[in-house]
């Protein structure tokens, strides 16, 4: 008769036959799982007197067992006891191929990337504790697929309040950060028969994939000095659009007044949906932030934003607030993709908001971002003063633009070989332009001010034209 079983605390499933010699068999099963990699080197075994409860079988077995295979190399015996898989020895697995990691810069000028030092971790955890606490017994199950009540109208108070979004909890969904917010939106509007979904050109490229993803086509739409193009937007015959007004994702421009009222009305129009990322709209620096467009037409905006700027992307939570016409859609499908957010992180994060903590976190970081922020601006104007920087009013990304006769390409190969990471605006256009004036977007977000001088002067020569 065989059976599986379990050894605790460490577990260890072991298929045993009561008809044959069980020695033999709990050496062979063990041996095997130790070449086989499924007891990892330095991995504790169970101890004898539990391995021989949970199976039934005598300790004096166990301990022989372990005697055995200490004997053959595949166990060692530490102090107090415990015994636990050595090296590599008898492994007969073949290794697995694995891809040789790519050297990562010293200094990585990587847009995009918030500081993740910054993280308030005692601010997180007394907040989890203090949720854990108090939270009752019955919210520890399935709840909304849209989200925490709790959560959801802290936030619509918070949002209206900085964001001058109109908010209510009826119309908030929470979700896992900003890209599956993008998802269930753009699957609502495929739900809905749209096809074809309008993107900033240049901007981010994820918005293109999840388009593909769920179905639509993605249509790039130039941005100029002003922000998206809408003329051209409505020559697209788009009929939803994915835009950053505040802060456009990469090259930091505002929509100007004129292009949202016109991108406004070309949504009335067409019937047409405008998806709004709010990425980085909490830290701005030298102007008044900027309202979000939502506030403006809320029938027409769905209004994306997360935590993963303003704490950590780790965290995974979002926000969307819908238009009554996709609200179903998405929290159907919300539930249908995982139930929900984590109910705790949810509460955590409203007893922040709440209290005002999430506030004083933000002005800490965006003092830090400021700081670093003029750290770059100093750093160009001493190494390659040719250099101009557009974008800075918000964010933690800037745009240089390169003297004639630099190719951007080359700028960011020769950077690679000294260890300093540079990325191309190339790299966020839907087809590259060779012929465009060559730029860099140059994240401060994760830089340290020393690291921001040390890496500009690294380039420095390469900054210069000849």
């Amino acid at each position: 008769m065989t059976s599986e079983w379990t050894s605790s605390p460490r577990e260890v499933l072991l298929s045993i036959d009561r008809d044959r010699p069980l020695r033999a068999q709990l050496e062979r099963e063990l041996r095997d799982a130790i070449r086989t990699g499924r007891l990892a080197p330095g991995q504790r075994l169970p101890s004898s007197r539990g391995l021989a409860r949970d199976l039934g079988i005598s300790r004096g077995l166990v301990t022989e067992c372990y005697a055995q295979l200490r004997s053959e190399g595949y166990v060692v015996t530490r102090a107090g006891g415990d015994t636990r898989v050595s090296g590599d020895a008898g492994r007969s697995a073949a290794p697995a191929v694995v891809d040789a990691p790519r050297r990562r810069p010293r200094i990585d000028f990587r847009p995009g990337v918030p500081d993740l030092s910054s993280f308030p971790a005692t601010e997180w955890s007394r907040a989890v504790q203090h949720v854990c606490r108090l939270l009752p017994v019955e919210r520890h199950g399935y709840g909304d697929p849209a989200g925490s009540a709790v959560l959801r109208t802290v936030l619509a108070g918070y949002l209206g309040r900085v964001r001058a979004a109109c908010a209510g909890a009826a119309s908030t969904v929470i979700c896992s950060g900003y890209q599956q917010g993008l998802y269930l939106t753009l699957h609502a509007l495929a739900e809905r028969g749209l096809r074809t979904v309008a993107v900033e050109d240049p901007g981010d490229a994820e918005c293109r994939v999840l388009a593909a993803a769920v179905g639509l086509d993605a249509v790039p739409v130039p941005v100029d000095d002003d922000g998206i193009d809408v003329s051209a937007l409505d020559a697209t015959g788009a009929r939803a659009v994915i835009v950053t007004p505040a802060h456009q994702s990469p090259t930091g421009v505002v929509l100007t007044p004129a292009r949202r009222r016109a991108l406004i009305a070309w949504a009335g129009a067409r019937d047409g949906v405008i998806v709004e990322d709010d990425y980085d709209a909490e830290f701005r620096y030298d102007r008044s932030p900027v309202g979000a467009l939502q506030g403006l037409a809320p029938e027409r905006v769905v209004l994306l934003g997360s935590t993963s700027k303003s704490l950590a992307p780790a965290l995974r939570l979002g926000w969307m607030l819908c238009p009554a016409r996709l609200l179903d859609a998405v929290r159907e499908r919300k539930r249908l993709v995982d139930r929900g957010a984590p109910a705790i992180d949810q509460e955590a994060l409203a007893h922040l908001l709440d209290t005002g903590r999430y506030e004083r976190h933000l002005r800490t970081v965006r003092r830090r971002y400021a700081q670093r922020r003029a750290a770059l601006v100093e750093a160009l104007n001493r190494h390659a003063p040719r250099v101009s920087l557009h974008g800075l009013a918000a964010g933690f990304h800037a745009v240089a633009r390169l003297p004639d006769g630099l190719g951007e390409n080359a700028v960011v190969a020769a950077a690679a070989e000294r260890s300093i990471g540079l990325h191309g605006l190339n790299g966020f256009r839907a087809v590259s332009d060779p012929t465009a004036p060559a730029r860099l977007v140059l994240g401060f977000g994760n830089v340290t001010v020393d690291d921001i001088h040390d890496g500009i002067a690294t380039i420095a020569d390469l900054l210069r034209p000849s």
